[in-house]
């Protein structure tokens, strides 16, 4: 069994033991969504609030396992499979964390949650990067766009800019930490320009790789 289904399969199996063993010290109704100030503005009943994660972490594990599996491509995603592993590593990892935090403020402890949530965010953009700029033409990971598919040198060149992109996106939401009041500012728009941006390099990139099928000098 690789290592990477071994650490994914732990992480979801603490999270079901974690939500077992809190059950009966949890709310009956759960914090379970807080605004860009850290205000609780979500609740959702005690197992939903425990077993959600959980079980959303349990159904993203038997997608990461069948994606390589079917997709046409699937030889591609070999030729970038450690940091696709790396990326299932790190999304159980983000998904605990998250399901960790949720815990100990419904057990009462109160701390600055966006705050708590940045360096997280920062270090799950930047890997994106290291992701993206690594990964081949398949149809399920990546920026897969018409033209992005249609074409590998569009695929290449659209990944390698993505890349440079997310990391920078990753290193920008760390400046969230100290002007707490923009957080979301740092996070959402660097990320909402790259997700704009890489569709339109991507359209423009193929249109000039068809012209230069017709005048090579281009």
């Amino acid at each position: 069994m690789r290592k990477v289904i071994i650490i994914a399969l732990g992480i979801i199996l603490i999270s079901f033991l974690i939500g077992i063993y809190f059950y009966p010290q949890m709310p009956e109704q759960m914090a379970s969504h807080w605004n860009a100030t850290g205000e609780v503005d979500g609740f959702l009943p005690k197992f939903w609030g425990l077993f959600l994660i959980p079980m959303m972490s349990l159904g993203l594990f038997l997608l990461f396992l069948v994606i390589p599996k079917i997709d046409p491509l699937k030889a591609n995603i070999e030729k970038f499979r450690k940091y696709f592993d790396g990326f299932i590593i790190l999304i159980f990892g983000f998904l605990f964390y998250i399901y960790l935090l949720t815990i100990f403020w419904n057990l009462g402890f109160r701390f600055a949650l966006p705050q708590l949530m940045i360096p997280a965010l920062g270090a799950l953009f930047y890997y994106c990067g290291i992701l993206v700029e690594n990964a081949k033409r398949n149809w399920f990971i990546g920026i897969r766009t018409p033209w992005t598919l249609s074409n590998e040198q569009v695929w290449d060149k659209t990944h390698k800019l993505g890349g440079k992109l997310f990391k920078s996106a990753g290193l920008i939401a760390f400046f969230g930490i100290i002007f707490v009041d923009y957080a979301p500012y740092f996070i959402l728009f660097p990320i909402i320009f790259i997700a704009f941006y890489l569709i339109a390099f991507s359209y423009f990139e193929y249109q000039r790789q068809e012209k230069k099928k017709f005048n090579p000098n281009l």
